[in-house]
Order: structure tokens, then C-alpha cells, then sequence
């Protein structure tokens, strides 16, 4: 399969903090790659260096077929639109304006087409409202508007859902894949919202402390996802705490929620745990969720 990126142990250090360490992955074309990895784990860092806006301590990275080190990288460049950390608009502006700032900013000939990215991304009615009275998910698809201004096929899409209220994500969610499937565009999303991702995604990338832990397409994570019994009880320590008696694997998601995973018997369990103090409300099977195999890959760290 063909990748639209492909990076090749790529390093950056800060001082004595290394955000990167040896990461390499590999972005089909026409996927949606979910780079997933808590706060901190190197995300933000690699999109800063894909676009220019940093450089790499060691490593290199391939974008279309065009080393990093080359002078062919800036044309390479010009073939994708991103989104770091928080979308880059004038809050003064209206949704239109930006966008003619933005054709302007790339040189483009005219503000054919302006009118045609408002429409596909819900503001061709804003008018003359300015920027900073849009709501946060508004501003977020303005964002994705002006990365698309140059008429990308590679999208990098920089945790696009952190903060959105329900309807926002759904906005956000259905643009995503409406660019992916109608517009054939490639889509890098960095999230550690991992229920969202798990609606989008095509393949991912389980990052930590810098590195890639591994790579897998969706439709192989699905095949490698374990079925489990979802536990609710009155405390989930106490649950731990029995559950490693009995040397069983578990995954603890929440104070009252848990899945386990392997053959137990449920009267056996229910007296140990009447026995630890802690009361089972329910049991449910369930199959194993992207953030459950995630903790499994990782481990559960200090970064949420």
C-alpha cells in the first residue's frame, strides 16, 4: 500500500525532554490514521515537524515520496492543510474574510471556490458575523476550512474534537469523513479521545513517550479486540483487589466500572467481592474497547 508519509526514527529533544524518540509509522494514502497517545506522549510534536514548523534532533520522514532533508519538501507541503493545537483565524473576520486572508497567504489567483468550502463546512450562512462570537466548534471547522484552502489531499487534523460540545463533535465527525470519502482526502488525526476515534479511524498509531508502540488497521484492531465481561460495582479497588487474587486480567475504567477478561465464575466472584466489602450490580459481555487496548499496549501512566 501506498503512504503518503512515512517517518523514519525521528527524534527532538527539548534541552534534557525528549518529545520524540525514535518514531517511526507509516500513513497510507487515503486513510484515516488515528495517532493515538495521552497528553505529552510526542503528537503535537511530530504534526509541528511534518509542517515545517519545527525541525527533527535525528530521523527523517518521507512525505509523497519526498525526503524531509530535500529540496523538494516544500512542494510536498503544498499538497496538505493542518490544523495545529488550535485553529490560526482572525477573530475579527468574518468566516469569508479569513478565507480570502488565507487565498491571499497562498497566492491564490482568485476566491473561486470560497463560497463552495463555507457550504462544506456548515458557515455559508455566519454572513458578517465576526470570529470571535463563533462557538468553539464553528471556529474548529473555520480551522479545517483554511487548511483547505490550498486544496489539499493530506489533512492533519491536531486533537480537532478536544473541548466540542455533543453536536460539535458529530460536526466535526461527519466532516472528517465526508473530506475522506467524497474528496479521497488522506486525514492524520491526533486525539486522545479514543471513543471518537474509534468512529473514525481506518488505521492507527498507539504512540508513548515518543515512540510508536504499534501500528494496525481497523479492521485488524477489531479481529485483535477481546471479548470481556463489564463488571459494575459499588468500588472498583476493592474489585482489583480481589480480581488479583483469582490472577485474572482486568482493565479498570472507571470508580464503579471494569472489564475482565478470561473465564471466572460469577458466584465465586460475587462472594469475594461480599467478602472485600464491595457490592456487583451488573455483568455484561462486552468486547474490549480501543481505550481498554490501549491501557493493555501501554500500561496505565501519570498522563491521562
Amino acid at each position: 500500500m501506498e503512504n503518503v508519509l512515512t517517518t523514519h526514527g525521528l527524534v527532538k529533544r527539548y534541552h534534557k525532554f525528549t518529545a520524540l524518540d525514535g518514531l517511526s509509522m507509516n500513513v497510507p494514502k487515503g486513510s484515516i490514521y488515528g495517532f493515538v497517545g495521552r497528553n505529552g506522549a510526542g503528537k503535537t510534536t511530530l504534526i509541528r515537524l511534518i509542517c515545517g514548523l519545527q525541525f527533527a534532533t535525528e530521523g527523517s520522514f518521507t512525505l509523497y515520496g519526498m525526503e524531509s532533508g530535500s529540496g523538494e519538501i516544500s512542494k510536498a507541503r503544498r499538497r496538505m492543510g493542518a490544523v495545529v493545537e488550535t485553529p490560526s483565524i482572525y477573530l475579527d473576520m468574518t468566516a469569508e474574510d479569513n478565507l480570502k486572508e488565507q487565498y491571499r497567504v497562498l497566492g491564490l489567483p482568485s476566491f473561486k471556490g470560497i463560497s463552495e468550502l463555507l457550504k462544506l463546512v456548515g458557515l455559508e450562512n455566519t454572513g458578517k458575523k465576526k470570529a470571535r462570537n463563533f462557538s468553539l466548534g464553528m471556529r474548529q471547522r473555520l480551522g479545517i476550512a483554511i487548511a483547505l484552502c490550498g486544496d489539499p489531499d493530506f489533512l492533519l487534523l491536531d486533537e480537532p474534537i478536544n473541548g466540542l460540545d455533543p453536536q460539535g463533535i458529530i460536526d466535526i465527525r461527519e466532516l472528517i469523513l465526508k473530506l475522506n470519502r467524497e474528496r479521497q482526502i488522506t486525514v492524520l488525526i491526533s486525539s486522545h479521545i479514543l471513543d471518537e476515534l474509534s468512529r473514525l479511524a481506518t488505521h492507527y498509531g498507539f504512540v508513548d513517550k515518543g515512540r510508536i508502540v504499534k501500528e494496525i488497521s481497523a479492521e485488524q484492531l477489531e479481529k485483535e479486540c477481546r471479548k470481556c465481561a463489564r463488571v459494575s460495582v459499588s468500588d472498583t479497588k476493592k474489585l482489583a483487589t480481589v480480581l488479583d487474587t483469582f490472577g485474572l486480567e482486568y482493565a479498570v475504567i472507571d470508580e464503579r466500572t471494569a472489564d475482565i477478561y478470561g473465564e471466572i465464575s460469577i458466584t465465586k466472584l460475587i462472594d469475594a467481592l461480599k467478602n472485600a466489602g464491595c457490592e456487583l450490580f451488573s455483568v455484561n459481555e462486552h468486547d474490549e474497547s480501543l481505550e481498554a487496548y490501549f491501557i493493555n499496549l501501554v500500561g496505565v501512566g501519570e498522563n491521562g
